[in-house]
């Protein structure tokens, strides 16, 4: 079978639409004979960008056909009686039936003859544009050679991978859009549902899977991610339709005041908060690097990653203690974690660890790539300055390590506090104490690894954002550094385990239930992080 048969298992127009690469059109189930038709847009559900009520295909009686197959590159109504495909990114073409009826969201019913065919372009706007389908077989070629190319570069895993990792590829392709700030840019965005934008720390995540397939795809979500730097270097947290998004002063007004009542007397409530996302950049150039050398790329961006982390350590240290902190709960990633139920800004291990790992990173690829541009012994003894503080925050008596807000402990148990494993240098004694927080089923081992808050922590929650549910991104980080931290096996064990979650959950999902193994309520589907180290972690477990 086919790649894409096998990511067409999956493919049920509610948690995953009918869509292409690099169209802002998706077409959602609506009952058994009838789709309904959105546009993909920053910050915007799916009922605020719904363009067609329903559209669907009837008999010369007048009765709608049934959609019998969801394929890749078409829907087909009546066991193949009428086929929808995409006519170009911008339009739907749709034939076959007698008749067929669309119904616009102002409630507009229009009929048209089903041998002719309707064309259905959409505009940015959400305009329509309703014409005979006169190049229907051609539409349907084009689209399937589109998704045919695409397939084409889906990396080889192991059998009991292949199908999901088929769709993991499948939601890659799905989600890639046009930044329309960067003309001819191709994002891949978390999710075309709701998530239209360029987050920093998910085009990390994003490019580690697509360099198994498409490495020059996976470059350019990093370029675009680096395109925008302040003059201090900091990158911002989203490039998105308008802009970028890298200050609480780009947020709307109601939004600034909420995020400003959590400030401390560290920072200064009436400046705007720098909203970035953590410092995983260096990790992400080097995965890319490996697989598809590219020094030209690599001397470009380096001094991009490298202001980065300048702006880090000098400008986020707020205290000036030597451990920067997040000045604001966006700029974690881990936005509703309980860490940030207390004052802000706060200083979290899994921050200093990720700073640990970069200047690291950054020293051997200025080494191998421009070793003339950087003091790299310097990075090297910076990292090892910073893994010393992260150290101040293990406590000894709770035997984890803890953020601190406003000169406060926060004692949560939450994921953060398993991080430092990544940096593959803690003592010992707390590699120890830390796996066996992982292996305490009253702690981190649910019957579905690793949630994002111990389990015996009173601010556990199976389904709520960031306060226990099951993340892809945040288990991986906690194997790898299982991994460096000589705990092989247990990271094995880690990685076919989160495999095996969105295997049983039916697909990659934005967060999950710990302890059901199934989608939280409210979150996102085909989301590109999941799918992305899916396919990631898919290829590792294969090649082991």
């Amino acid at each position: 079978m086919s790649a894409a048969d096998l990511a067409a298992r999956l493919l049920d127009l509610d948690r995953a639409p009918f869509t292409l690469p690099s169209s802002r059109i998706m077409v959602f189930r609506r009952g058994e004979d009838a789709v309904s038709v959105h546009t993909s847009e920053y910050e915007r559900s799916r009922d605020e960008c719904r363009v067609l009520q329903s559209l669907s295909v009837h008999d010369g009686a007048g009765a709608a056909l049934p959609i019998t197959a969801v394929r890749v590159d078409r829907i087909e109504f009546g066991g193949g009686a009428a086929t929808l495909t995409f006519d170009g990114a911008g339009a739907l073409s749709l034939r076959g039936g007698a008749g067929i009826v669309a119904v616009t969201e102002a409630g507009e019913r229009v009929e048209h003859d089903g041998s002719a065919g309707l064309r259905i372009a959409i505009g940015t706007d959400r305009s329509l544009r309703l014409s005979a389908a006169d190049a229907h077989d051609a539409a349907l070629a084009a689209t399937q050679a589109a998704w045919d190319g695409w397939f084409a570069k889906l990396p080889v895993v192991r059998d009991d991978l292949q199908e999901m990792a088929a769709f993991c590829w499948w939601v890659l392709g799905a989600n890639i859009v046009e930044i329309p700030s960067m003309p001819g840019s191709r994002a891949v965005v978390p999710s075309k549902i709701g998530y239209v934008g360029a987050w920093q720390w998910d085009a990390y995540f994003i490019a580690r899977g697509l360099r198994h397939g498409d490495p020059v795809l996976a470059r350019e979500q990093l370029d675009i991610v680096f395109a925008f730097p302040t003059p201090t270097g900091q990158l911002p947290d989203v490039v998105h339709e308008h802009g970028v998004l890298a200050s609480s002063d780009d947020l709307p007004e109601g939004d600034r005041e909420n995020l400003r009542r959590a400030g401390s007397a560290i920072a200064d409530p009436t400046a705007p908060v720098p909203l970035t996302k953590p410092p995983l950049a260096a990790w992400a150039v080097r995965a890319v690097l490996e697989a598809e050398d590219d020094p030209q790329w690599a001397r470009r961006v380096l001094p991009v990653v490298a202001a980065s982390q300048e702006w880090w350590l000098r400008d986020s240290d707020l205290d000036h203690d030597g451990l920067p902190e997040y000045g604001h709960p966006y700029s974690s990633g881990l936005d509703d974690s309980p860490v940030f139920d207390g004052p802000i800004p706060t200083t979290a291990p899994d921050l200093a660890a990720y700073l640990v790992q970069q200047d690291r990173e950054l020293a051997d690829l200025w080494d191998r790539y421009a070793p003339e541009a950087a003091d790299t012994e310097e990075l090297r003894r910076r990292a090892d300055r910073t893994a010393e503080r992260l150290l101040r925050l293990w406590d000894p008596q709770l035997r984890r390590f803890v953020a601190w807000g406003a000169g406060e402990p926060i004692v949560s148990d939450t994921v953060v506090g398993l991080i430092p494993l990544f940096t593959g240098t803690l003592p010992e004694a707390v590699v120890s104490e830390l796996v066996a927080a992982i292996e305490d089923p009253a702690r981190y081992a649910a019957p579905w690894v690793i949630p994002t808050v111990a389990l015996s922590d009173p601010d556990y929650s199976p389904t709520r954002m960031w306060r226990g549910p099951v993340w892809v991104n945040t288990t991986l980080l906690v194997a790898e550094g299982l991994e460096r931290s000589g705990r092989a096996e247990l990271a094995r064990e880690i990685r076919e385990r989160i495999a095996a979650l969105v295997i049983h959950a039916g697909g990659p999902h934005e967060y999950f239930n710990p302890e059901t193994g199934e989608k939280a309520p409210r979150a996102t589907t085909a989301f590109a992080w999941s799918a992305a180290l899916f396919i990631d972690n898919a290829v590792a477990l294969t090649g082991r």
